[in-house]
């Protein structure tokens, strides 16, 4: 896939789930439940156990999943992360080396900032979307009144993004959306309720979809 058949699907999908995982096999088994609920965007973090190693599995397993690797703080991940598959990298702050990395590869990258002078300085450096984080202090309105005087500038809110406020996030401008508790719960994925996660994930596509 390109760079831009990569951002094209992750805005058509519209919801990216976000996962800490702590093994492979729940991380297989939640990937099998979103899919199961219609979500195929995963960004597994790098706080996440043998995050590299499981990014491999996944692109191996699932051809499916459009897998990216999340909190990247450096090149150096950035580019081992590409290597074991991920389609995009995603970092939480302002890493100009991250950035320059993953334009270097032609991967898309999500840079993370919040004030509107750092998500210039993000988008003056090269990222294809800012990641608007933590988005739960401000919700919907903040993406509405960033967008107001940065139109060009996509931007993906992470944090606070639920079945309730997904659709006002998009229709405020919003390029894509980010879930993680909200979508995988954290008891959910301990006990491997996958019925409950793919039932989760149904919600978010409806309400996504319903914002369209």
């Amino acid at each position: 896939m390109t760079k831009s058949d990569i951002l094209a699907r992750l805005k058509a999908e519209k919801v990216v789930a976000l996962i800490r995982a702590d093994s492979s096999a729940s991380l297989l088994d939640c990937a099998r439940a979103l899919s199961a609920g219609g979500l195929n965007c995963i960004e597994l973090t790098m706080t996440t156990p043998g995050a590299l190693e499981l990014c491999a599995l996944v692109t191996k397993e699932l051809p499916q999943i459009l897998l990216g690797l999340g909190t990247v703080l450096d090149a150096d991940t950035a580019r081992r992360g590409i290597a074991a598959g991920a389609k995009f990298i995603v970092t939480p702050a302002i890493r100009p080396a991250v950035i320059q990395a993953c334009r270097e590869a032609g991967v898309p990258v999500f840079g993370g900032a919040l004030t509107p002078t750092e998500i210039c300085t993000s988008w003056d450096l090269g990222v294809d979307v800012v990641k608007i984080f933590p988005a739960e202090f401000f919700g919907p309105a903040y993406i509405k009144s960033l967008k107001a005087p940065f139109p060009q500038i996509e931007v993906m809110p992470t944090g606070g993004v639920t079945p309730e406020t997904v659709g006002e996030f998009l229709r405020n401008g919003a390029f894509a959306t980010a879930a993680g508790s909200a979508l995988v719960a954290p008891a959910a994925l301990k006990s491997g309720d996958w019925a409950a996660i793919t039932a989760r994930a149904r919600q978010f596509v409806a309400a996504a979809n319903a914002a369209c």
